[in-house]
């Protein structure tokens, strides 16, 4: 750990502009116990909640790579969580560096785990690659236990420091590996330490929807009967659009799909016109939702409108004279998911809701422009369907323009008379008038 710390004072001395904060950050978790909403946004029930989402996002990193199929998420008696996964397991070897076991690097410096660097993850989420020290530091203990060849390892800590070294507790079925972590959020740091079990279950079934395959058990054993809900989406985002559309009328049956890799971007894309007239559009990074769109939601958006107008033009559904589809034309009753996976995503800001990789506009446009144009080719029912919608849409805006501007010019002429209340001059001298 010292060296760890050397290198940072190293980087100070290069870099003068890092202030105190900076080296008190990368020294340890005393920092994240004193602002806590640096990390996980607030010590309101919404940052108790994104102390779950932490854990689990380490877990679905272990499926994105290919080597987690189930994670369980259980809310106990006490009110502290388990999350078990049936992944690798954390390393529980000594690291070199910091000369400590490899579990606890993960759980007590931060910036530390499989995604830095080149030889862990290729794609991640989580809140900036802290999420699994930072949950440590906030909680009253944790406990971690590990399955890896044929052995059981446990270690816990408390308030961020170790108080039970790494250690083996038990033996197990060689061919079982996985990570089990419980913890109990720390009340004098949180407002409120109560998990909301419908608030868990949205988030996870979203997290399933977005990682195909994936199965995602929640329960809560705090009442009586004990509660349980299981996340499990063979059709991935194909599902999620389903899902969303439930309450409303699908213009035509199928959800169309797209998938593809550029530039080291993999691309997915699911969507789906209904009859109403909202737009429903939301987009992903590494199963992190971007409220605020960004590059890969650009990409999308060119593509259909270009597509669409190609089809429209090229089969003569609109009119010379009429001008191109607008993209709220085409996006009206559009429900869509777009999510891509990148190495090393960059956000713009430091809340991790807008994409700013310009490769991922690229690689969204190419991959949705050329399946959508094969796919409309192939379905001119559906092709025509959606361009007759969005023909629709651009004439009844059109007309609605159109009618306010005569409302405008109609004020205005009114606006121009005398009020009422004035007459004209009746005097005979025209000085006075």
């Amino acid at each position: 750990m010292s060296e760890e710390i050397t290198n940072v004072e190293e980087n100070y001395e290069v870099n003068g502009e890092y202030g105190a904060d900076q080296i008190q950050i990368l020294e340890g978790l005393e920092a994240v116990r004193k602002r806590p909403g640096m990390y996980i946004g607030s010590t309101s029930s919404r940052g108790l909640h994104h102390l779950v989402y932490e854990i689990v996002d380490n877990s679905v990193d272990e499926a994105l790579a290919g080597y987690c199929s189930a994670i369980e998420v259980t809310i106990n008696p006490d009110n502290s969580v388990t999350v078990v996964d049936n992944g690798r397991g954390i390393p529980v070897g000594i690291n070199k560096k910091a000369g400590i076991p490899a579990v606890e690097v993960v759980f007590t410096i931060l910036h530390a785990g499989g995604k830095f660097g080149g030889g862990g993850y290729k794609v991640s989420g989580g809140l900036h690659g802290v999420g699994a020290s930072v949950v440590n530091a906030l909680s009253n203990w944790l406990e971690v236990r590990i399955r890896q060849e044929g052995k059981v390892y446990m270690q816990r800590y408390e308030r961020g420091h170790v108080v039970k070294k790494l250690e083996v507790i038990d033996s197990c079925p060689i061919e079982e590996t996985g990570t089990m972590v419980t913890f109990m959020p720390d009340d004098t740091i949180f407002e409120e330490t109560v998990f909301d079990f419908d608030v868990l279950k949205t988030r996870l079934r979203e997290t399933a929807f977005l990682t195909k395959n994936l199965k995602i058990v929640l329960r809560d054993t705090r009442p009586e009967e004990v509660v349980e809900r299981t996340f499990h989406y063979e059709g991935g985002i194909k599902e999620f659009v389903t899902y969303l559309n439930r309450s409303k009328t699908p213009l035509y049956d199928e959800v169309l799909y797209f998938e593809g890799k550029q530039s080291n971007v993999l691309v997915e894309v699911a969507m789906q016109h209904n009859d109403s007239f909202n737009e429903s559009v939301f987009s992903f990074v590494n199963n992190i939702t971007t409220p605020e769109g960004g590059t890969h939601l650009t990409g999308f958006r060119n593509a259909i409108t270009k597509t669409f107008n190609d089809y429209a033009r090229t089969n003569k559904l609109l009119k010379d004279t009429e001008a191109n589809l607008t993209g709220d034309d085409i996006r009206e009753g559009l429900t869509a998911i777009i999510s891509v996976k990148i190495e090393e995503p960059q956000f713009e800001g430091q809340t991790k809701q807008k994409l700013g990789n310009s490769e991922a506009r690229a690689a969204v446009d190419s991959v949705v422009s050329e399946q959508l144009t094969y796919y409309l080719e192939q379905n001119p029912t559906v092709a025509k369907q959606i361009c007759e919608k969005s023909i629709l849409a651009q004439r009844a805006r059109e007309a609605a323009r159109k009618a306010r501007d005569l409302t405008r010019r109609k004020t205005a002429l009114e606006g121009m008379a005398l009020p009422g209340k004035l007459a004209d001059c009746s005097d005979k001298d025209p000085k006075n008038c």
